[in-house]
């Protein structure tokens, strides 16, 4: 069915109330992205971290009354933010096959494949996953994220205990445990993550006890083999003294969504126990992996 779309800017203390508003006025979905590239970290539990500068885009049935949502927009926020709201007609499309369309098998090394479930061959190679475009924390397209799928195609040996540390879609996890990881921890600061991974585990046929997952402060004493982590960089450093308590003596190491700019200063912050490899470089991003 077609749509019509309004977009407007906000700021973060607007967002929420404008978020209330426009649901109230019937908005079918409402998204939110950055309007100054502007990085967010990683936030605690509960938290939701946003930007200061946003553009919010509603989506609203074709036969919606636009000119009354803008004046209710105007009633409430004033006209300078009213004034600023565009609304453009989305017509009727396949919407399943235009995003369908986007996502394509992944291959890490020869080793690691990543298939949509609706292309899945008949036989699939020995270490593949399935994994589809859901809950929107991760689907192996971002350069730190294929970084870190890389070094996992080439390094994960059987029976290794791995930690995804920041486990978001559950990507990194469900790849170490498919390329022979006998046990796999994921943890999250986010709940919902939690919830992707436990899903996305499930899809692929992994039992609950070979992948768990974890809250920080609800995870039972550990260490691992391997821990991966794909962040950003200052809760990178910040989790330096955890991450030293979660990895064995001699286990291996991987950091990832850092910018190749912040390398050195993320590895000082894990100076004094890891002797860290050249790094791995994809455009601005980088990853560093070195042994505990």
């Amino acid at each position: 069915m077609p749509f019509l779309q309004m977009t407007l800017p906000a700021t973060r203390e607007q967002s929420d109330a404008l978020i209330d508003e426009l649901s109230e006025l019937g908005a079918l979905a409402i998204t939110l992205q950055d309007a100054q590239d502007q990085p967010i970290y990683a936030p605690g539990v509960g938290e939701t971290t946003l930007w200061d500068q946003m553009l919010l885009t509603a989506l609203f049935d074709e036969h919606t009354e636009m000119p009354v949502i803008i004046q209710h927009i105007r009633t409430h926020f004033g006209g300078a933010l009213s004034d600023l709201a565009k609304v453009e007609f989305i017509a009727d499309q396949a919407w399943e096959h235009t995003w369908k369309d986007d996502f394509k098998i992944q291959c890490y090394q020869e080793k690691l494949w990543i298939y949509p479930s609706w292309d899945l061959p008949e036989n699939p190679a020995p270490h593949s996953l399935i994994l589809d475009p859901g809950l929107a924390f991760g689907t192996g397209k971002h350069p730190t994220t294929q970084l870190c799928l890389n070094w996992l195609a080439q390094h994960v040996q059987t029976p290794a205990v791995v930690i995804d540390y920041g486990c978001g879609s559950g990507i990194l996890a469900i790849a170490a445990f498919k390329l022979g990881a006998q046990k796999v921890i994921a943890i999250d600061n986010d709940p919902q993550a939690l919830t992707a991974t436990r899903a996305n585990a499930e899809l692929n046929n992994i039992d609950a006890a070979q992948l768990q997952t974890y809250l920080p402060d609800q995870l039972p004493p550990t260490q691992a083999d391997i821990l991966i982590a794909n962040i950003l960089a200052l809760p990178l450093m910040e989790l330096a003294p955890t991450f030293s308590s979660l990895l064995k003596p001699g286990g291996r190491i991987v950091l990832s969504g850092i910018l190749a700019e912040q390398v050195p200063t993320v590895t000082a912050a894990y100076s004094s126990w890891v002797t860290f490899d050249s790094p791995q470089i994809s455009g601005e991003w980088a990853c560093i992996s070195g042994k505990g």
